[in-house]
């Protein structure tokens, strides 16, 4: 006990180092992004009824809580919302009827949205669940919800609907407690109009009816974050027993062979790390706009468009997602200056799924772009962002470490299998998602428990004062092991022999190129390029007509920052294409910094703005500030 004392003073001590600033002591195990008071209050159960109106652009019904009271002290729940109607509010006890209760929604805050505040009766004393009822309906611009007309669906011809709730956006479409501390299981009733289908981050059944009445259960716990909706004219593939993709009928067979080893991915995870407890794993392919590359909602994974290039190059996304199955949906962040244990463990599972099913070289090339990126960030990171566990209690979660969480995450994992072995390592890892099945996790628990179960088991390997280095310090310690690819660095060479004269733009062995080493290339590119050589490049590899959006978002971030005219065209339509913020964002980024195309850059937002997701737009419009 006094040794655990002694290492949470410790780290508090570190955290508040981090920043100096007036005021209490930092918690890091307290929620600054949530209004609940969930140490009073919490719920355990989600019932929801729910109808879906396309006109309006809203979703009106009830949420039903079924809650414990942990505090017999406490006489008011704050819940979380976000631009929502209440129309109403009740408490069901056990043999006492229906009580109306008094609610109030507080001022406003630009990041968490309005606290609703529910005053529970004098002399209230629930010994078992009691049931809260919330009569609501969400705005039309819900952050979490994204309505598109007919015109902006594949097939043209029926409107589509679905939700974005992490990190904090399911506020914006159920008044809950909006924090990963809290875990719930669901049911719900969706009523949507003839002819469409809703899914929902559940128990999807691939032959359902199209009644336009569709019922959910989801009987394992899943923070708020996790929770989804999605309606359409989309149907489904199978890819095995378990496995399947939806899709609007105009994409579904392209979809079908593009992540067609899927199941096969399962397989190998499970072998790896352990049972898979959600049921189905099936995909979503939702349309551009979704401004994400994919969400791990667990049992249907929503994923964007932009990865279908036609020859399986970007399935590392699958691997991804199906990881977070996991890291992240079986064991979740509890706050969120915790998110690197879900997205540095994914990402480290994803290069493990990814060497298993198509080999070392392909695994290590994607494994240095991220270590790439990681640098670039810590070039943008503020200093007092970059530690794993940072202090988190100002900003705004939905940028946070700005990605840093992955790709540091992801080496640190890397490391500590170097380090300790894979046979250990993996034994480990099983052991960890075991323990802790369907729970949240802060940093400081996962701490302790690593201490004990991989570095106390194996002594003199690696230290907790080097664990806490990575956690709690900003930048990368010196010892980190460092990926590389003979691939990637061929494609750098190439970039340097052909932009010095050595070599011919139609010489260069781009054919025999992965989607990776072209990304490679094209970043490795000096600074000093003329337009010729530009158009000469462009000519022989086809960048600016790729159709693999990697590929693209790379070649059009050079076009942006040189200026290079002739591409803008196609610059302009990718702009268009896209609305997943990691293709887009950095485009626009380069123009307003390249000292000529700021004006430019604000008129092909405004003119794409109706096709992007809020979080899309949220992202690009302080570019223009």
């Amino acid at each position: 006990m006094q040794k655990n004392l002694l290492l949470l003073i410790t780290v508090l001590t570190l955290c508040a180092c981090q920043r100096e600033e007036a005021g209490p002591v930092y918690d890091p195990a307290h929620d600054y992004f949530s209004f609940a008071n969930s140490g009073q209050f919490q719920t355990s159960h989600l019932e929801l009824d729910l109808t879906v109106d396309f006109d309006q652009r809203v979703l009106s019904g009830h949420a039903i809580h079924h809650m414990q009271q942990l505090d017999p002290e406490s006489t008011r729940i704050m819940m979380d919302s976000r631009g929502l109607q209440i129309d109403g509010v009740q408490l069901e006890l056990p043999g006492t009827g229906t009580i109306d209760l008094e609610f109030e929604l507080g001022a406003a805050d630009q990041v968490r949205g309005e606290p609703l505040s529910i005053k529970l009766p004098a002399q209230f004393a629930a010994t078992d669940d009691f049931l809260l009822k919330i009569n609501y309906q969400t705005g039309p611009d819900a952050s979490a919800l994204m309505w598109l007309p007919p015109e902006l669906t594949a097939g043209g011809k029926h409107p589509f609907m679905f939700s974005q709730s992490q990190s904090i956006h399911a506020r914006s479409w159920v008044p809950l407690q909006d924090t990963p501390s809290v875990r719930f299981t669901y049911e719900a009733t969706i009523h949507t109009p003839p002819g469409l289908l809703a899914l929902m981050s559940a128990d999807n059944d691939p032959l359902t009816p199209r009644s336009g009445e569709y019922s959910f259960s989801m009987p394992q716990a899943i923070p708020s974050y996790l929770l989804a909706l999605a309606v359409g004219n989309v149907f489904f593939e199978s890819f095995g027993p378990e496995t399947g993709v939806y899709a609007e009928p105009e994409v579904l067979q392209v979809a079908a062979y593009e992540f067609a080893d899927t199941q096969a991915m399962l397989d190998v995870a499970i072998e790896i790390y352990g049972p898979y407890l959600w049921g189905r794993y099936d995909l979503l392919i939702l349309p551009p706009s979704f401004p994400y590359g994919g969400m791990e909602n667990p049992r249907l994974s929503f994923i964007t468009p932009s990865v279908l290039a036609g020859d399986r190059s970007l399935v590392s996304l699958i691997a991804h997602e199906l990881a977070h199955s996991w890291s992240g949906n079986l064991v979740s962040n509890a706050t969120w200056r915790d998110i690197w244990l879900n997205e540095g463990t994914t990402s480290y599972l994803e290069a493990r799924l990814m060497e298993v099913l198509y080999g070392k070289e392909r695994a290590d090339e994607e494994r240095v772009l991220a270590y790439q990126s990681m640098r670039e960030s810590l070039q943008t990171v503020p200093p007092d962002m970059q530690a794993l566990a940072p202090v988190f209690k100002e900003g705004d979660p939905d940028i946070g470490q700005e990605g840093l969480e992955y790709s540091k995450g992801q080496l640190l994992l890397q490391h500590l299998e170097t380090l300790f072995g894979r046979k250990v390592f993996d034994a480990y890892m099983a052991g960890y998602f075991s323990q802790f099945e369907f729970q949240a996790l802060g940093s400081e628990q996962w701490l302790d428990y690593i201490d004990k179960n991989l570095l106390q088991k194996h002594p003199g390997i690696f230290s907790r004062a080097q664990l806490e280095e990575w956690l709690y310090q900003p930048g990368l310690p010196g010892d980190a092991t460092v990926p590389v690819s003979d691939n990637l660095n061929q494609a750098a060479d190439m970039a340097r022999s052909w932009s010095s004269g050595e070599l011919a733009a139609e010489k260069l062995p781009y054919a025999d190129w992965s989607p990776m080493a072209m990304v490679y290339f094209i970043s490795a590119l000096p600074a000093e390029l003329s337009e010729a050589q530009l158009s000469e490049l462009d000519a022989a590899l086809g960048l600016s007509r790729s159709s693999n959006a990697e590929i693209a978002r790379t070649w059009f971030i050079q076009v942006a920052e040189r200026q290079y005219r002739p591409a803008y065209p196609q610059m302009e339509s990718h702009l268009g294409r896209y609305g997943r913020i990691r293709l887009v964002q950095p485009v626009y980024e380069a123009l307003v910094a390249n000292g000529e195309d700021r004006q430019l850059a604000r008129v092909l937002f405004d003119q794409a703005r109706g096709a992007y997701h809020p979080l899309t737009r949220a992202a690009i419009e302080p570019l223009f500030e």
